[in-house]
């Protein structure tokens, strides 16, 4: 192998469907994260549609640079799945019919009452030398194929077919090709930019390659993700992880919401659950998207008592009883009926907090007074009523994911000032 023994690994993804915009390759996300956490680091993926010379060309090129070569879709019965058939000519191999393989394929069929479609033959052919790769849940077997130090993997394309047949036939064999100890762990942080986490942290960045920081970006929300593929199996990499979080997290304190991998909503749901509070919400602009994040978290009925949704001024005034002239005199998007919006949901719920969101979404209704992307959160409890006035980027879904991320954060923090007193 090149690089002090550490193989290069290339992920293609076969299929015409994933070069339209109708279609995602989250496999080979899945397959990235699984070899990461072997210690094998994933050097080039590439997409390529059914035609043949595309995928012949697009073999012979990571045949030509990778050590470990994972192929996704194509193994199908149809005209148009050619990943075996394209495989073996770009290896000058030739196909072998296996009829213990035909005979599974068969029962399969049979167990559902159902006569085997003569397509389904095609799946019962293998590059020669190559082991088949059981598959619990459809019709086409993968195969394992070792040619010296190169190893080629070709896997089904449905991710209920992928992901067993990975966990349990492949990542065995994989065992034998991990060559470094990797532990990671992620930071979830809110309520900071990307560029002041990293004046924050610039000085943390440690000087060893086998210790990474990793920040990642989304709207709402930046991660730090901590790697340490320091070689051997003893718990020198986790030591190592724990003390380069602990020194993160004095320079980043609160903002840091999870290391466990929760997302806010959850976080926030086990704050609420542990101190026995309750909430309610009220959106606008958000169409109660805060509210499906709330109820996505199992047991949330445990302290989400109700959500309501006025989208328009008519709703605000009947349901959350919003004055009209308020309405009229600072226009729903403000300060003033995001103030009450969380006020009178909390009143109306009889619960410990309200959450109010307010604002422009996009892409149409903003002004040079009311930009595109200005949102209110707003958050009442006991102590009253706290009113943000925010200006998010991004399209419509973006803005929307962001305010409600802004709402959660907001009753986060007001929570933590429980376990400070």
């Amino acid at each position: 192998m090149k690089q002090e023994n550490i193989p290069k690994v290339e992920i293609i993804a076969v299929g015409s469907e994933l070069l339209t915009p109708f279609f995602q390759d989250t496999n080979s996300l899945y397959l990235t994260q699984r070899l990461n956490d072997l210690g094998l680091e994933v050097s080039f993926k590439s997409v390529v549609g059914d035609l043949w010379d595309d995928l012949v060309e697009s073999i012979l090129t990571a045949k030509a640079r990778a050590h470990l070569i994972f192929a996704i879709g194509g193994l199908g019965p149809t005209e148009d799945d050619k990943t075996r058939e394209a495989f073996a000519s770009a290896l000058g191999r030739e196909m072998v019919f296996k009829k213990e393989i035909l005979e599974k394929i068969k029962s399969r069929f049979k167990r559902r009452g159902i006569k085997m479609p003569s397509v389904n033959t095609k799946q019962a052919y293998i590059i020669h030398g190559a082991e088949p790769l059981a598959n619990n849940h459809g019709t086409a077997p993968g195969l394992w194929l070792e040619l010296g130090e190169q190893v080629i993997v070709l896997l089904p394309g449905p991710p209920h077919e992928l992901k067993p047949m990975f966990e349990n036939e492949v990542l065995p064999r994989l065992q034998r090709l991990k060559t470094q100890s990797v532990e990671r762990l992620i930071l979830k942080i809110a309520g900071l930019t990307e560029s002041k986490i990293e004046t924050l942290i610039s000085d943390l960045y440690p000087e060893d390659p086998t210790l990474k920081i990793t920040p990642l970006a989304y709207p709402g929300q930046i991660e730090l993700h901590l790697t340490d593929s320091s070689a051997g199996q003893g718990n020198e990499g986790g030591s190592r992880i724990r003390e380069l979080e602990q020194k993160i997290r004095e320079c980043l304190g609160d903002n840091i919401f999870s290391s466990s991998g929760e997302d806010l909503e959850e976080v926030v749901g086990k704050m609420l659950r542990e101190r026995k509070m309750t909430l309610a919400v009220a959106e606008s602009c958000t169409g109660g998207y805060l509210g499906h994040r709330i109820t996505n978290v199992s047991g949330s009925s445990e302290y989400f008592l109700q959500g309501v949704l006025v989208y328009s001024n008519e709703s605000k005034v009947k349901l959350l009883l919003i004055p009209p002239a308020l309405l009229e005199k600072h226009g729903a998007v403000s300060e003033e009926v995001a103030h009450v919006m969380a006020h009178n949901i909390r009143e109306e719920s009889t619960t410990d907090f309200g959450l109010a969101i307010t604002g422009i979404a996009g892409p149409t209704g903003g002004s040079p007074d009311k930009p595109i992307g200005l949102v209110y959160t707003a958050l009442a409890s006991e102590n009253g009523v706290e009113v943000i006035r925010n200006v998010f980027l991004g399209n419509r879904e973006a803005i929307k994911f962001q305010s409600s991320q802004k709402a959660l954060d907001m009753l986060r923090r007001h929570l933590l000032k429980y376990e400070k007193r």
